[in-house]
């Protein structure tokens, strides 16, 4: 039997904004949050918080990694990646 690799590669996250109003990414890996006032992203170079106001996704393909937001966007932030927290004791004792 043989199994075909349908992963996606992983490659550099592109970000267009146009007009403050047609935001186009690329690398995303998953929509982990969203409203009408902020997006939250995984993509392939950091967690994406887009803000705005009445935002909305036109377009998601995950399988492809690009996403299109339309609205008015006001911040674009990536956050620093979560670092795993250890136990109390591990930290005390190491």
């Amino acid at each position: 039997m043989v199994f075909e690799d349908r992963t996606k590669q992983e490659g550099p996250a592109q970000l267009t904004l146009a007009a403050r109003s047609k935001l186009t990414v690329s690398g995303v890996k998953d929509v982990t949050g969203f409203d009408d006032a902020s997006v939250e992203l995984d993509t392939t170079v950091g967690v994406l918080i887009i803000r705005g106001r009445e935002l909305k996704i036109q377009r998601l393909s995950i399988d492809g990694g690009d996403l299109i937001v339309t609205g008015t966007v006001d911040s674009l932030v990536y956050e620093e990646p979560r670092k795993p927290r250890g136990k109390l004791i591990g930290k005390l004792l190491g």
